[in-house]
């Protein structure tokens, strides 16, 4: 393996780099930005944190001794009433969550609708476009609802939008410089939703405790037996926390004036 010692790497970019294992001593991070990162059995001593900004799902979490996620979980909850709604446990919990989901999205849509309509394909530091969110959340439907649920090898739409770090996969769209209209996407979007209505409609105890059927051919998820809970719970936190980020963004965007 390489050893950089006494290297300057200011400036590199580490792109789907595996530095699993990686040992970092007396090492300046100061402005670095980690997107798409795992950070599962991470040791850090002796470190300096001041002025970071972190977003993300973070479990079993210890600061100088103390362990910060039910911390973050309970402020979180105290902020959002409605997120604690995001983790049922059985059918009539999910009938709500979608029911929340569907109401919050509604909200965020009408605002939306209120900014010019270039700004909709606009970033925010690097993030994704408000289309763009919404093209995703299509995705994230067609992947664990269509394909990992519903056994379709195929269901996407070709303005289907994977997360920046999937790997190219034959059959599975990825246009990031398609420029559709609110109105075409969000078309599309009362199509996907409609599905996951469908399906969490008519759960029952026995459904919900069951597992999916292995789906072959090239696509997301892998060909493997999935939780049908665990599919729908995948959904419920894309469509939950993909609002609150579109929310943020359209708060910058508002505040660019």
């Amino acid at each position: 393996m390489a050893d950089f010692i006494g290297t300057d790497l200011r400036g590199s970019l580490f792109d789907h780099a595996d530095l699993s294992g990686a040992r970092l001593l007396e090492v300046d991070l100061s402005g670095a930005s980690f997107r798409g990162v795992e950070f599962h059995g991470v040791v850090m001593r002796g470190v300096e944190l001041g002025n970071v900004d972190i977003t993300g799902e973070i479990e079993n979490l210890t600061i100088n001794g103390v362990d910060v996620g039910p911390l973050i979980d309970a402020e979180l909850n105290k902020r959002y009433p409605d997120r604690a709604k995001m983790r049922p446990t059985d059918p009539a919990g999910f009938r709500e969550a979608w029911d929340t989901i569907e109401r919050l999205w509604d909200g965020t849509v009408k605002r939306a609708r209120g900014l010019p309509p270039e700004l909709l394909h606009e970033s925010v530091d690097g993030e994704w476009s408000f289309i763009e969110t919404l093209r995703h959340l299509v995705f994230a439907t067609d992947a664990w609802v269509s394909r990992a649920i519903g056994g379709d090898p195929a269901p996407w739409d070709p303005l289907d939008l994977p997360w920046d770090g999937m790997p190219d996969t034959p059959g599975v769209p990825r246009d990031r410089a398609a420029r559709p209209s609110l109105d075409t996407v969000l078309q599309l979007r009362r199509d996907r939703m409609a599905t996951v209505r469908q399906v969490i409609e008519g759960l029952t105890d026995e459904s919900l405790a069951g597992h999916t059927k292995p789906v072959e051919g090239p696509g997301w998820p892998r060909p493997k037996a999935y939780p049908v809970s665990m599919c729908l719970r995948v959904v419920l936190n894309e469509e939950w926390e993909h609002r609150l980020y579109a929310e943020r963004d359209m708060d910058a965007l508002r505040a660019r004036g």
